[in-house]
């Protein structure tokens, strides 16, 4: 099985993601762009401005409030349901209750998670929702738009944690566009050893 590539356009196809600290499996259809963290694919009917993005960064830090997030960077215990718990108690945002899910062969949580309807984004740190980050010291992944929403699968994987994430950045995305995202999001894949 090839590696995701780095960048660029990729092929329909099965791949092997390393950018987690546990490798998995996705498989994607064509259309979709690599940066080596995560996949993305525009909507053609609004061209150039980011549709969905699966993410695949490490997170151990998540703050107490998305939109007061400088200085209030948390770490988290590299559990999934720590993880689970810190962000349903973060404010300024919202997470929907989580499901038990299978990501291969390894059990998890889902749930969605949004910034709250009264935020006002230009009022929050550098203009920017912070739901978690993998430093202490700045976020690592915003959302530049109160529009932005996401749905995480979160997985113990021999002891350490994997968050992945697939983000819709407004709410106008075709509905086709939407269900395929969800589809690849989907197919990852952790396989055990056993």
């Amino acid at each position: 099985m090839p590696p995701l590539p780095d960048s660029g356009d990729i092929d329909a196809g099965t791949y092997f993601v390393t950018s987690l600290t546990e490798p998995f499996e996705i498989t994607v259809p064509d259309g979709w762009t690599s940066d080596g963290d995560g996949l993305g694919k525009d909507d053609p009917g609004h061209p150039g401005e980011g549709a969905v993005y699966l993410i695949f960064w490490p997170t151990d830090h998540v703050p107490t409030d998305a939109c007061a997030w400088r200085d209030a960077l948390v770490e988290v215990d590299p559990s999934a349901q720590a993880f689970v718990d810190a962000m349903a108690a973060q404010t300024s945002t919202a997470s929907t209750p989580p499901v038990e899910v299978r990501v291969g062969d390894y059990s998890g949580f889902e749930f969605d998670h949004s910034v709250e309807d009264a935020v006002d984004i230009t009022a929050c740190d550098d203009d920017k929702i912070c739901p978690r980050s993998e430093s202490s010291n700045y976020c690592t992944r915003w959302y530049s738009s109160v529009a932005e929403r996401e749905t995480y699968k979160v997985v113990d994987v021999n002891g350490k944690l994997a968050v992945m994430g697939v983000t819709y950045f407004h709410e106008s995305i075709n509905p086709e566009l939407t269900r395929e995202a969800r589809a690849v999001f989907d197919s990852i894949a952790f396989k055990s050893d056993k």
